[in-house]
């Protein structure tokens, strides 16, 4: 057909450069690296989302799970948080750990490459 452009390539571009995108993110999640821990209130989104999923079955809005979670929170005093903030020292503790674990890794296994040449 004539006078048309062939807009299929320009399509492609775009989507090679968003999938370049997410490859390096899934290329530093390969590689073993830790994930950041959950803040507190991280820690109690979850046990929260599995009491009001159980109690609410038919809803099916994540935006009203959060809302409910955010007053509940906001409503809790700092003694009912407590168990959560000591769950979640814990957790960035075990991150700490892990990571320093994968820093040295990552640094030996650099070092190395560089004397075998």
């Amino acid at each position: 057909m004539k006078g048309k452009a062939d807009t299929s390539k320009k399509g492609e571009g775009r989507l090679k450069a968003a999938g370049g995108a997410s490859k390096r993110k899934k290329d530093a999640a390969a590689a073993g690296k830790p994930k950041r821990p959950p803040s507190a209130f991280f820690v109690f989104m979850s046990e929260f989302r599995q009491q009001y999923n159980a109690e609410n079955p038919n809803n099916k809005s994540v935006a009203n799970v959060s809302k409910a979670a955010g007053e509940k929170w906001r409503a809790m005093s700092d003694e009912d948080k407590a168990p959560y903030v000591e769950k979640a020292e814990q957790k960035k503790k075990d991150y700490e750990k892990t990571k320093a674990t994968f820093d040295n890794k990552v640094t030996l296994g650099s070092w190395c490459m560089f004397v075998q040449l």
